[in-house]
Formats: structure tokens, sequence, C-alpha cells
């Protein structure tokens, strides 16, 4: 094999040397091809050579092409790689040039970044649009190029195509949902919001802050409980946060007693109780499910001290509504917590959980104008009372002060991230879903609370019709309490097959009902009901009863006496909501089209986001969103799939999952992939999970301890603890930054035998390639120990290394940074797991879709796919760059990085680089020596980055008072130098400081950022710099500026109001912070 791979490389040598070059090429196409390197070989390559990776140099942003220059006559124009790339040719060379040392090629460039060991052995193999023979027909063999645009939303039609739509009154915890077209397109396919970072800096975030602030209002009210977070990841983990804040708020001697039990109603969603017990382990928590309200709840008085808080659903999977008073009362008595998973819609008209005594209530806000998208992503929601608002997880935005005195909005720091307590954390949450949250706020926005009353009580008419006829054809009704939107039947022509009833109404009424057993039929009703919809539910019942009187809507109805107005009618006093909820002005204002349209973008224009400059985030890799990427997500065929759909419908995705899992596991080198995980943080805590099961069932003692570098991300050690794992921390070395071997072999051997994984992120967060993971890997590996690699730098390894190859067992990705998810203001993210072919057995499966390995954990997730709707975007940006274009993207990502350090090197420190002078994908600017000369820090810089129209890199993280700065390969060399002037700018600003010829105090830095309302209403005679400094730095600023709508925030103030309704409801919220 060897050989034929060097003959391969000689032949190619033999075509290069001719140096032929087409004449048809333009200086911005990407040649990729196999074929195709008609370019002068770089000095350093020998004619004998073989290159482990494909090979390319700067001129390689040229034309696609399949090879002879006869081919390139009628090749596709419109293909991809070339335009997600951002250095043009010319550029590329110039950029080596530049380097600090420079560098002859591209090739020879990443010989200076990567470690010899880790250099891939192989060429990826990403499956490309079909090689055509001579007579223009498709062969079995596929270009190692990509698919241009248009021939991918070709294959991708193709591929919808296998998605059958069909009315699903499936339910179970997701509701079908009419979007509004306004919020569709101006929100959900609007660049300006999916392509915003999380809002870390407040004074370029105020836009989507507010419309967070309004979905915590939105679900506070709608609750009744005093402080909501901005979002979790699904329901199901939602519920795991509850479980995990009701054992933090025991006293310390019952969070230690060895039989805790959490117990959840058996009529809670299966998804649910499935995602608890996988998190309930690391926690030493006994999940009992059982009918809770059984003898009067006696079974809460039996667990007694035990009990580390009750679960109910509320309205229950089956569509029951109970009153849980006395019940809440009892599990306080025991000083337990008492959380309701909830829906709401259904609280728009019952009785809201904080009135009953709930201290949590939590669920899946998807039908407020989030469509089922094969089970994602959804927002879901979270609150708790007064009691617990220190320990609530996630995100959380709050009202303050800025500079001025203007009210502005920002992130409470205690909850923003609850990792920052490392091991000592509880909840692993980074990524949330601020895009769908904001959807639903703006649904909440546009609808007002009349609205959302009509939407409940035309659901609540509609299944107390299907319940009706369901009763007069002779079936049961399974459903207690008032009705809501769900009905569950039992009998007649179900019972003993209710499968086949299903399969009934599949085929004959395209209708998708819930199997909940074999003797019982569910059914979901929502606002996309409409009469024809209910006639044929009825005609379904009667004629499967073969019930003689004709049934209709109208009859029925009358029968039962319906009202439009009073549809709440048949719930009892005790069970029927009386407060007023969304009486702040906000929801009742932008009901017509015209006003919520200049609403979302009067939110958007304060918001800065990819469309104005590059983000330059490191750890995060804010990378272009391609529309054709994006396009694809609001199909019907993607978009309107229940996640608990039939097999056979969602054969689309079932072609579009194995495809991504496929390329996924040839780029990282794997055997599996699961893309359940819906963050990079959930895949964290997926991987650790597979690697304790894979542990149990070996020989010897309980393996459990996992090591953890000092450098690791937070998430880290945070997702290790809710594994169960006992952390054991790392050193690095003070100079490189690399990890301590010598401090890694003495720990690996102290703990051989209860050694359980390392976790390492590659490249390190500090921004090189360590030279010796695999010497750590062979370490770990030698000491019984799995490799778990954090896969959060996944954008420097594509084509030139992978995990697998590196020794990892496992490793997350992060599809919403190295393949291109948008990070939507704060969330959606995906975060697939990858494993060794000894770990796939245990990948995770779930209650109600087969998935999975044979022995699999728990779900991790909801849905059996997680965030299934936006797999497309990540599947399309792979199956577009090809294996060349993704390889070659790698080389410009390391080299945009390696440019602005270079750029920047004779300005500021450089923390850490390899023994070349070299970084990998991003790097860290060391601010710390400015503190003592100038007084100034790091979050001085980042705020007057934002007077240069930037956003700031990552501040203070790995190291304190230090900027972390990543490019990606999607940002031009003039969007890279544009960058470079402004810090170079604000060096020379901090200068004058250094000189005295500015203050320490007042200056340029310390004020910034400047709002328009700073630079035109402030007294500025006081001020020791010009109105003119502080807003047009640079000349390019007179041309194009964003302005900061408001000025520097108080991080560190103590007291937010955490609610819309501040000056309007008397529900002012404080989070101590």
């Amino acid at each position: 094999m060897q050989q034929s791979l060097v003959a391969a490389a000689r032949l190619r040598y033999a075509s290069l040397s001719q140096g032929t070059v087409s004449s048809l090429t333009s200086r911005r196409c990407l040649n990729l091809s196999a074929r195709r390197q008609l370019l002068q070989p770089s000095k350093h390559v020998r004619p004998t050579q073989f290159r482990p990776f494909y090979s390319s140099t700067a001129t390689d942003t040229q034309s696609p092409s399949d090879g002879h220059a006869q081919s390139t006559l009628f090749a596709p124009l419109d293909t991809f790689a070339r335009r997600h790339i951002g250095p043009s040719s010319d550029d590329t060379i110039e950029m080596l040039k530049a380097l600090d040392p420079p560098a002859e090629s591209l090739d020879e460039f990443v010989t200076q970044v990567l470690p010899a060991d880790i250099l891939s052995s192989r060429d990826l193999k990403i499956e490309g649009p079909a090689v055509k023979d001579s007579k223009g027909q498709p062969g079995k063999e596929t270009s190692s190029e990509g698919f241009s645009e248009s021939q991918l939303i070709d294959r991708l039609r193709e591929i919808a195509s296998g998605n059958k739509i069909v009315r699903s009154y499936i339910g179970c915890g997701y509701a079908g949902t009419r979007v509004p077209e306004v919020i569709k397109r101006n929100v959900l396919e609007n660049p300006g919001w999916y392509t915003s970072y999380t809002p870390y800096q407040p004074e370029i975030s105020q836009g989507r802050l507010e419309s967070l602030l309004n979905f915590q209002t939105m679900v506070s009210d709608l609750t009744g409980l005093a402080i909501s977070n901005a979002s979790v990841l699904d329901e199901p983990t939602a519920a795991a946060e509850a479980m995990t804040l009701s054992i933090n708020a025991l006293p310390s001697a019952r969070q230690k007693r060895p039989n805790k039990v959490y117990l959840v109603s058996h009529l809670c969603h299966p998804q649910t109780i499935a995602v608890l017990a996988s998190r309930a382990e690391g926690f030493g928590i006994k999940i009992e499910v059982d009918d809770i309200l059984k003898d009067g709840s006696k079974r809460v008085e039996e667990i007694g001290e035990d009990l580390v808080g009750v679960l109910g659903q509320y309205p229950d999977t089956l569509g029951g509504v109970q009153d849980f008073k006395n019940l809440s009362e009892k599990v306080h008595k025991l000083k337990a917590t008492f959380s309701v998973a909830t829906d709401l819609l259904a609280l728009t008209v019952l009785t809201p959980p904080g009135e009953f005594g709930a201290d949590v209530a939590f669920g899946n806000a998807q039908r407020f104008g989030v469509p089922f998208g094969f089970g994602g992503p959804h927002a879901a929601f979270f609150a708790c009372s007064e009691q617990h608002k220190r320990k609530i997880p996630g995100r959380l935005i709050g009202l303050s002060k800025d500079r001025l005195g203007n009210n502005a909005a920002r992130l409470a720091l205690q909850t923003r991230e609850q990792h920052i307590r490392r091991e000592k954390a509880t909840s692993n949450i980074c990524t949330a879903q601020a895009l769908l949250a904001n959807m639903s706020a703006m649904y909440a926005v546009y609808h007002g609370p009349e609205g959302l009353k009509s939407i409940a009580h035309r659901v609540i008419n509609s299944t107390r019709v299907v319940a009706e006829a369901a009763s007069k054809s002779g079936y049961t009704i399974e459903t207690t309490g008032p009705l809501f939107d769900t009905v569950v039947i039992s009998g007649g022509a179900i019972a003993g097959k209710a499968g086949d009833f299903a399969k009934v109404a599949e085929q004959e009424y395209k209708t998708n009902l819930r199997v909940v057993d074999e003797n019982r039929i569910g059914i979901t009703l929502d606002e996309t009901v409409e009469k024809e919809d209910i006639q044929a539910i009825i005609d379904l019942l009667a004629g499967a009863a073969k019930s003689s009187p004709k049934l209709t809507v109208d009859s029925l109805a009358k029968d039962i006496g319906l009202s439009a107005e009073d549809a709440a009618s048949h719930v009892p006093a005790e069970l029927r909501r009386k407060t007023p909820f969304l009486t702040h002005p906000v929801f009742n204002t932008h009901h017509s089209e015209t006003n919520i349209l200049r609403y979302i973008h009067h939110l958007q224009s304060k918001d800065l986001s990819l469309v104005h400059s590059m983000i330059p985030l490191g750890s995060c890799t804010m990378k272009l969103n391609a529309t054709t990427e994006m396009v694809p997500i609001t199909w019907p065929e993607f978009s309107n799939i229940h996640p608990f759909a039939p097999p056979e419908q969602a054969k689309g995705y079932e072609t579009l999952i194995n495809e991504l899992e496929a390329d996924l596991a040839e780029i990282t080198g794997f055997h599996s992939v699961s893309l359940q995980p819906n963050s990079g943080a959930q895949g964290e805590f997926t991987g650790l999970r597979v690697i304790r099961k894979y542990l149990e069932q070996q020989p010897g003692k309980k393996r459990d301890i996992c090591l953890i570098p000092v450098s690791a991300h937070g998430t880290n050690p945070a997702s290790a603890a809710m594994a169960g794992m006992r952390v054991v921390t790392i050193k690095c070395e003070s100079g490189t930054g690399n990890l301590d071997m010598a401090d890694l072999k003495a720990k690996c051997e102290k703990h051989s035998e209860e050694l359980g994984a390392i976790m390492i992120t590659y490249p390190s967060t500090f921004g090189v390639f360590e030279p010796k993971v695999k010497e750590a890997c062979d370490l770990v590996h030698k000491n019984g120990g799995q490799v778990y690699m954090d896969g959060a730098n996944m954008n420097a390894q594509i084509g030139l290394c992978s995990p697998g190859e590196i020794g990892a067992d496992v490793c997350h990705l992060n599809l919403h940074k190295t393949f291109c998810i948008p990070h939507g203001g704060g969330g959606p993210g995906v975060g697939p797991i990858g494993v060794a072919e000894h770990l796939a057995p245990f990948l995770p499966g779930h209650p109600l879709v087969k998935t999975g390995g044979e022995q699999a954990i728990a779900p991790i997730s909801g849905a059996p796919w997680g965030s299934a709707s936006i797999l497309p975007i990540s599947w399309a940006y792979v199956k577009m760059m090809g294996a060349r274009g993704l390889t070659h993207a790698t080389k410009i990502t390391l080299l945009n990085a390696n440019y602005i350090l270079s750029r920047l090197r004779p300005h500021y420190p450089i923390l850490y680089t390899n023994d070349n002078g070299r970084c990998a994908h991003e790097f860290i600017l060391d601010i710390r020596k400015f503190k003592e000369t100038a007084g100034i820090e790091a979050i001085d810089v980042a705020k007057r980055l934002q007077d240069y129209g930037f956003h700031a890199p990552t501040m203070s993280w790995p190291v304190a008072n230090t900027l972390m700065i990543e490019p990606t390969e999607s940002e031009s060399k003039e969007e890279l130098d544009r960058f470079c002037d402004a810090l170079i700018s604000i060096r020379k600003e901090i200068t004058l400081v250094e000189e005295g010829k500015q203050p320490k105090d007042g200056n340029v830095l310390k004020m910034a950022p400047h709002s328009v309302k700073d630079i035109v209403t402030s007294d500025w005679e006081s001020r020791p710099y010009t109105r003119e400094t502080a807003a047009y730095p640079l000349a390019y600023l007179k041309e194009k500026k964003f302005w900061p709508t408001v000025t520097r925030l108080d991080d560190g103030e103590l007291t937010l109001s955490c609610h819309t309704n501040v000056n309007t409801t008397n529900k002012t919220q404080h989070m101590v912070t």
C-alpha cells in the first residue's frame, strides 16, 4: 500500500514538473483536484517524498475542475470552497512571506505548525459528485472535490423527498405550530440574528439581550415563578437540571445520604424519564418512577429523608391535568423540591405551577413558533422560585445601567457559566438555545396574551370534539381531568391492536397517532389543526368502530356546547388560571406585521454579528455560515417531521444522518459517531458516560479517576463530575503551556488501578499543538485509561491529523464551530461524539426510537438524533468543501492565525508558540504587563475594540487578563489587516498612557465603548481626548462604522432586574451575581 502511495506521489510530481497551467483558471478559484496539481512544487518537497495529507499551494485558491484543461471548459462555475475561503491566492502568497519567520509554501508551513508524528497517514475520503465518463454518464467513482452549490441543492432535494409529510398527532412533548412567516424570514433565516455570538459583550448585544429578557418574562409570567433563565437545551435536559437543583437545595448531610431518591411521575414523557436516568447515576441518585398521587401521595412520606425531590407533568403525557397542591405541601414538609414539567400554551388557561407550590417549572417552548424539526433544536425553558434563584442553571439576562446611567441588559455573572466552578459544578451548560428562544419570544410578542389564549381555546375545543367523537363511537377516554390538547383512548377497534389502528390511520388518512401501548392510542391536537382535519379524525374513529350515525364537527361542538370565548369552562376553578400575564407593553404592541417587522429589525440593529465584521473569539470558530447551507432547514420536508414519526416517513433524514455520521467518522478517524448530543458540553458528558459504561465491564477496581489539564475548558471538569468521575488536575509547563509530562506520568502511575480517562483539548486551549500528545495517549492507555479528546478546536485538524490516529478513544465535535452551524446568539449547537470500535456498542440509545449501540447508554437528549433539523447545515458544508477543500481550509485557518500573530508580535507579547514560533488556529495576546505600565487591562482593550467595529476576542481565558484570538479560514486578508490595524492603533493609545500623555483614568480605553448618545450629548470639556478620537480612530470608520448602543456596563454590579415587567407588574426580580 505504501509503495503504491509513493508511486502516486511520483506520478503527481511528474505532472507538476511539466508546469502546464490552464489559462482558464480564475485567481480566486480553488483547485482541489486529485489529478490537476498543475502548479510548481514547493522547494522543500523532493520528487520521491510522499505527502501524508492533500498537498496544496497558495495558488490552490484556483479553478474547480476534475483535471484536464478540456474538462474545465464546462466545469461548474458555482463551486463552493473558493467562496468559503477568504484569502485569494495572491493574498496567501503575500501572507506566507509576511510570517515571522516567512514560509516558502503552505505545505512547509503546515510542517512548522503540527508535530511530525501526528500528521495523517491518509488522505480524507469524502464522497462527492459522481465522476462522469466520456459519454457524460455518472460512474461509480466520486470526485475528491465537493459538490457545487447547485449540485448540492439538487442532491438535497433528492434526499428531502425521502421524508414524507403527514399530519402528526403524536404529541409526547412536541406539538405542531404555525411559524409566523415574518419571524421565520427575519429571525430564523436572517444572518443578523443567527451569526451573532453569545452576548458576553453587552454593549454590542442589546437587541438579543432584550429579546431574551422578553423570553424570560414570558416564561416567568406563564409559570407564576419569580425567575426564569434564557433557555436550556431541551425538556429532558431541563428535567435533569431540576433534579440537580433539587439535590443542591438539600442540607449537606442529606446530600450525602447513600439512598437518595428522586421520585418521578409515571405520567412524565418517556424520553424525560430516560434522560433523567443518564444524569442521576453520576450523582448517586436513584430514579423511582411511580404514581405520585396514589393513596394521597403516600410514597413521598415513605421515602422520607431520602427524598431529593418530586417531578410531575402538567398536563401529563396522556393529556391529564391534576391538582398538585397537596402533593407540593407534602414535599415541602420534607424540605424537598417539587418540580413540574409543563406546557406554556396550557398555562394560558391553567393555574400556573408557582401558584400551587411548585419550586421549579420547565418544559419545551417549541409550540411557540418553532417547527418539529425531527426533534430540534427547540428552546426549553426553566423557571424557579425566589428561594432557588441562586441555583438556577444556564444563562440569565438582567437589567443594569451603563456608564451614562442608561438602562442596559447584560448576562448575570453568577449563572451565565455555572461550569466556571469546574469539578464542583452540577451543570455543564454552555451553549443554550438563544435563537429558538428568540423565535418563541417573538411569537409571544406577535400574538400577545389574547392571541395566545385564542390559540389555546381553539386547541381545547378541537380536543374536546375529538374526545366526544371517540366516546360516542364506543371508545373509553383514558385521560384524567379536564382536557387540554391530548386525549388517550382505548377499547373498541384499538383493544390489543393499537399498532394496527395507527397503521390504518397512517395509510388511509395520512395521519400519525401515538401508540401508547397495544391497548391505547394518543391524539394530540395543535393550532395547525383545521376543521377538515378534525373531521378526518372523527371519520377514522367512527369508521373503525363501525358507528352508524354520521358524526360531524358541528354536531359534536353543539352537543358539548363549545364556546370560542369560554373554552376553559370545563376546567375546575382550582385548576383554572385567574392571574393576568404578559401585561408589559412589548407583548401588547407589535401585533401587526409592520410593527413586528420594525421591532425585529430595531433589535437586530443593536447587535454586532458576522454581517458586520469578523468575530475573533478564541475557541469559538466564528466562520461563515453559508446561505446554501442554511436554506434547507426551513424546507417542510426537514422542518415538519415529528421526532417519533414512523421510520419509513423519515428515510431522507436516515440518508442524511448516515452520510454525515460516515463523513464525521472519516474526518475524526473513528469507527462510529452519535449525533444525539445537543451541545459540545453535552457531547463531553456523553463521551464520558460511554467510557464509564465500557470500563464497568472491565475487570479490576472501579476506574473513575479523570485526569484534566489546568488549561482545560471549565465544561471538562464539570462534565467529568456529572458523570460521577473524580477529577485529578494535571499541570502545564509555565513556559510553553504544554502538558507537564512528568506530572502526567506520576499521576498515571499513582492512580493506575483507578485511572478511567484523560480529557485533552487538541490543539490545546493555549493555542498550540502539544508536541507529546501521542506520548500522553500511550501513557494513559498503558495505565488502563481511555483518552477523551475535546474537539472544540477541530478546525485546526481536519485533513492534516485526526483524533483517532493520534490515539484518542472518544472525541466530541462542535458542529456549531467547525462545521458551520451558526452560533445563533448563544445556541443552537450540536456536539456529536466519535468513538473507537470498542466503544461503539455503548453509544446512546432512545426509549421510543431504535438508535445507538447494542449496549446503549441511556439517552442524553430528548430526541433520538438531537437537533436533527440543523444537521443539513454541516452535511452541506462537508459535501460542498469536499476532501480537498476541507484540508485546504484547515491550512488557511492556521495561516490566518499565524499571519495575525506575526503582525501583532512587534506590538504585543504573545503568550505561547511552539519551537518554530508558530501557533495553531488561535493564540493568546498577553495584556498583563499593561496593567502595571498604564493601568490598562484586557477588558479595556476588549471594550475599545468595539469602537473600531469589532467584537472582542475571548477575554481572560484560559489565562487571566489576556485575549485569545481565533480567525477562521472565511476571513479575507483585508479583514485580518483591518483587525490588526485596530489592535496596533489601540497599542499606540496605550503608549500615550504609558508616556504620561494620557491619564491612567478617564482615557479613551477606560471610557470605551462610545455610543452615539455619548458622542453627541456628553460634556467633553473634561475629557483628555477628542470626539473624533473616540468615534473615528482609524479612517475606514468614517465610511463603515458600527455603533455600540450603550456605553460600558459595570460587570461587577451586584443587583440585576431579570424581568421585562419591572415597571408594570411589581414582579421585579433581583439577582445577586
